[in-house]
């Protein structure tokens, strides 16, 4: 069921600018709907900025300390703290502290469970969405709420890199218990792309592994016992629960916020005379050095959500656009990598850096295991003639690859995008 395309805009910052130079409607039999430029975009343009319906940070993320707002999952820590605790020296001290955005000052705890919000807007929104129905008040600590339990079964099973999480489902769960009219709220999540049933098994053998397929079920009740609401009947049976988890799975966009990263954005947008700006430079490299010495390539705080527009580009292996989030928060950018002409589609790649240089046997068995098509863009097509092996490199690295591309493969590449 596709929104109304009044409400395929809504959630963007300047909607009537998007729904001006944008349309979505069927592209190519198998893809279903797609987005369609209706004016000319200029490489490098902001195509739209998008905010989600719903979106949740991850679990193990939280717990190894990556503070953000509960809301829009802005980072909590400035610059120099973070660039402190990621490459383990307390001592560190940032220069150019005024390009960090972040001012702590403007926190607000939820005066009942003290999760942290970077503002007054952001915790009144989140009050007002769903956090009546989450809010653990003083049974925050308190391992037997079931709420508690729910975050702990998900924990033990889906460990990271983390590609979903199941506070994503809670949460829709509770925007629509919250909700006045709550069969909008349910029509708005059922517009994200369906599947069969054995589809939807596929996908959420991906989401969990080999080893965790058949605690699907506890899950399931933990789900239940948490969150169960009598206008949601169908998302608690085991045939409803798996399609929600299939919804997040195929849908899911990846977020990843980061103040270090604005930081280093300002940084680079100074404007200072070449000693200075060698020396900065080299100071800024060698952070990363240290950071990755200590902390590994795990440096945003991350997260995933549901983006209404966003939602309707399909891949390409040589995309025209990509999403970030450059405002260190939930707001997601799509900007034209290339010219995008009148009538010409919007494609972003569900495929990471290292698997779009890959043979095209190779790109179609990642989109065939984690998103279940055949890709037939202008790459793919081109290469249809060469031979189905891989190279070299992707053997020696075939068991990582399979074991972390899998469906978190979108969402890793673009959380880096900050």
């Amino acid at each position: 069921m596709a929104a109304p395309m009044d409400e395929m805009f809504s959630r963007c910052s300047q909607p009537r600018a998007a729904a001006a130079r944008l349309h979505v409607h069927a592209a190519a039999r198998a893809k279903g709907k797609g987005l369609f430029a209706t004016k000319a975009i200029r490489k490098g343009e902001t195509i739209f900025v998008e905010k989600p319906l719903v979106s949740a940070q991850f679990l193990w993320n939280a717990l190894y300390k990556y503070k953000a707002c509960d809301h829009c999952m802005r980072s909590l820590e400035t610059a120099e703290e973070n660039s402190r605790r990621l490459s383990g020296n307390p001592a560190l001290s940032l220069p150019h502290p005024e390009q960090c955005t972040v001012r702590k000052e403007l926190l607000h705890p939820c005066p009942m469970c003290q999760v942290l919000y970077c503002s007054t807007d952001c915790r009144q929104a989140a009050l007002k969405q769903y956090h009546q129905v989450l809010c653990l008040g003083p049974s925050v600590d308190d391992p037997q709420h079931p709420l508690n339990k729910l975050q702990e079964g998900w924990r033990n099973m889906h460990y990271p890199p983390e590609t979903a999480s199941i506070m994503l489902l809670a949460r829709m769960v509770a925007m629509v218990k919250q909700a006045k009219d709550k069969e909008h709220w349910k029509k708005l999540f059922s517009q994200f792309c369906s599947r069969t049933a054995n589809e939807e098994e596929e996908i959420v053998h991906k989401l969990i592994g080999d080893r965790f397929k058949g605690q699907l079920e506890s899950l399931r009740h933990l789900f239940t016992d948490a969150l169960y609401d009598d206008s949601l009947t169908q998302w608690f049976t085991r045939e409803g629960f798996r399609s929600l988890f299939a919804l997040v799975g195929t849908n899911g966009q990846g977020i990843g916020t980061s103040s270090l990263s604005q930081w280093v954005h300002g940084c680079d947008a100074l404007e200072l005379a070449a000693p200075l700006r060698e020396e900065l430079d080299g100071f800024i490299d060698q952070l990363y050095k240290d950071i990755e010495r200590e902390t590994g390539e795990f440096l945003n705080c991350e997260g995933s959500g549901l983006y209404t527009l966003q939602s309707c580009c399909n891949h390409s292996c040589v995309p025209n656009a990509e999403s970030s989030f450059p405002e260190n928060n939930f707001l997601l950018h799509l900007t034209a990598l290339q010219d995008i002409e009148e009538g010409e589609e919007v494609c972003i790649t569900y495929l990471d850096c290292c698997q779009r240089e890959r043979s095209r046997h190779s790109r179609h068995r990642v989109l065939r295991e984690n998103y279940l098509f055949k890709c037939s863009c202008p790459k793919c097509e081109s290469q249809a003639g060469d031979p189905d092996v891989s190279s070299e490199e992707e053997n020696e690295g075939e068991a990582e690859a399979g074991a972390v591309a899998g469906a978190g493969a979108k969402l890793e590449d673009e959380m880096t995008e900050v």
